[in-house]
């Protein structure tokens, strides 16, 4: 259900139940959480990519085991199976890049909005599907998708449950790049691997500050921002930033 293999610096996770859309039952979420931790521990791993097997990305919980009556209930579904995923995305201190192949929708189009960047094929489309079966956006998605767009856009994407175009998505703000049906995987992951040699503990540090922005006053900003700023000149990355300046040369960092 969750495929994963390394490539170069880059850990890939496939969301992989293609005859389902990639729509997720309990042993795939906990596969999930499971698998986004071993990529956080294993230092060798500078950037996440998270896609889907097949044509959809995610089309959120499989709703069969939603309304079984001997399966999990609809609220332990949402503490235990995605709101964990949500936190990890969002403590991990490395890169998360969403590659949406096609249709996210519902905690599918929210953890997916979760990661630091969202790419899309152009044939993709992000739904907030929760309206039309009379629930509410979970998964983080009432926080990030106001942030990311406006609380008027949100509401109403929410609200009238609209079929959002990767086109459109772009333009509102809402992911960072939309790519050909036919260059969208070779694309994604060279963002990927080009994010994964970059200093991925001042990206952490950057993700970590903008993970307190979202709450913080501008003092308080302004002080995480001095403070961090000291931790990131400590790095072995910044020493070879300026050196590589110095000497006029491409830098070669480490992580470190």
């Amino acid at each position: 259900m969750i495929q994963f293999e390394k490539i170069d610096a880059v850990g890939k996770i496939t969301l992989n139940r293609p005859e389902k859309y990639n729509s997720f039952v309990r042993e795939m979420a906990l596969a999930l959480q499971d698998t986004l931790v071993k990529c956080e521990s294993d230092d060798s791993i500078r950037c996440i990519l998270i896609t889907g097997a097949g044509k959809a990305f995610c089309a959120g919980q499989d709703l069969k085991e939603a309304i079984d009556p001997k399966g999990p209930e609809i609220e332990k579904i949402v503490r235990e199976h995605y709101n964990p995923i949500i936190k990890k995305i969002r403590a991990i201190d490395k890169p998360i890049i969403a590659a949406v192949n096609g249709v996210a929708a519902g905690a599918g189009a929210n953890l997916a909005l979760a990661c630091d960047i969202v790419t899309a094929t152009q044939s993709a489309n992000f739904i907030q599907a929760f309206c039309k079966i009379g629930l509410v956006p979970d998964s983080g998605g009432t926080y990030f998708l106001p942030r990311l767009i406006g609380l008027p856009k949100a509401t109403a994407i929410m609200m009238t449950g609209e079929s959002v175009s990767a086109e459109k998505a772009e333009q509102m703000g809402m992911i960072y790049a939309v790519y050909e049906d036919d260059e969208f995987e070779s694309k994604s992951l060279e963002l990927a691997k080009s994010i994964s040699e970059m200093p991925t503990k001042g990206l952490g540090y950057t993700k970590k500050l903008l993970n307190y922005s979202l709450n913080n006053s501008l003092d308080d900003q302004l002080n995480l921002e001095a403070e961090t700023q000291a931790l990131s000149a400590k790095s072995e990355d910044h020493k070879e930033g300026i050196q590589a300046f110095l000497e006029k040369r491409s830098p070669i960092f480490t992580g470190k």
